[in-house]
Formats: structure tokens, sequence, C-alpha cells
């Protein structure tokens, strides 16, 4: 049973760099064909995708959020990590992690819908 959990500041401030962490058990980060994704929700609003790390340390990101956008891991660890810079109050949002076995190398944007195993979501606030 994959099990994923976010961890990271609940407060930002506006321009600061926004960075969580997911800590993932059950299934290495780097098995076959996972994806390992981000995804949040702003108050109100849907579901919107971020960017995915893909089992082989390939990334790909939401274009509209691509420019600020970065996904890193830590195999050591079995961690992958987001970092958003420039944080506007437009960002805050409850940010989930994500994985799912593709069954293959999926290369692209992905819909949150696709994601089986869903961390708790962690509440992120932007305020000075």
């Amino acid at each position: 049973q994959v099990q994923l959990q976010e961890s990271g500041p609940g407060l930002v401030k506006p321009s600061q760099t926004l960075s969580l962490t997911c800590t993932v058990s059950g299934e290495s980060i780097t098995t076959n064909y996972f994806h390992w994704g981000w995804i949040r929700q702003p108050p109100g609003r849907g579901l919107e995708w971020i960017g995915v790390i893909v089992y082989d340390g390939d990334t790909y990101y939401n274009p509209s959020l691509e420019s600020r956008s970065s996904i890193t891991r830590d195999t050591s660890k079995n961690q992958f990590s987001l970092h958003l810079q420039t944080i506007t109050p437009e960002d805050a949002a409850v940010y989930f992690c994500a994985a799912v076995d593709r069954g293959y190398k999926a290369m692209g944007v992905m819909a949150p819908q696709e994601f089986d195993y869903w961390g708790q979501g962690t509440h992120v606030a932007v305020s000075s």
C-alpha cells in the first residue's frame, strides 16, 4: 500500500518560495512506471495539477506554472519536493502529493483524476 505524507510551512510570505516535501512509504519512488505528482486546490475551486516527477527522474509541469515550478527528489529518503517561486495570494491552497502506476512512462500533462494514491493534503496560506 502506497502512503504519502506532505510536510512544509503552513504560511508563506508573498514573493517567497514555497517548498513542500512528500515522504513516501510502501513503494520506492524509483519503481518503474510510478509517477509522483503535486496537485493543489485553492479555496472554492477545483483541483489543479502542478507537475510530476517520473520514476526515472524526468519532470513535467503544468504550462501555466512551469516558469515558477520545480520538482526534485531525494531517493535516499524516498521523498520528492515541490518548489514554487514568487508566491502570490493566488497560490494559497491545499497542496496534495499523489502517485500512480501508469504501467508505462507518460510524458506531459496529467489530470488530477489519474492519480490513485493521495496524501492528506497540507494547507498553505499566503500573507505578509
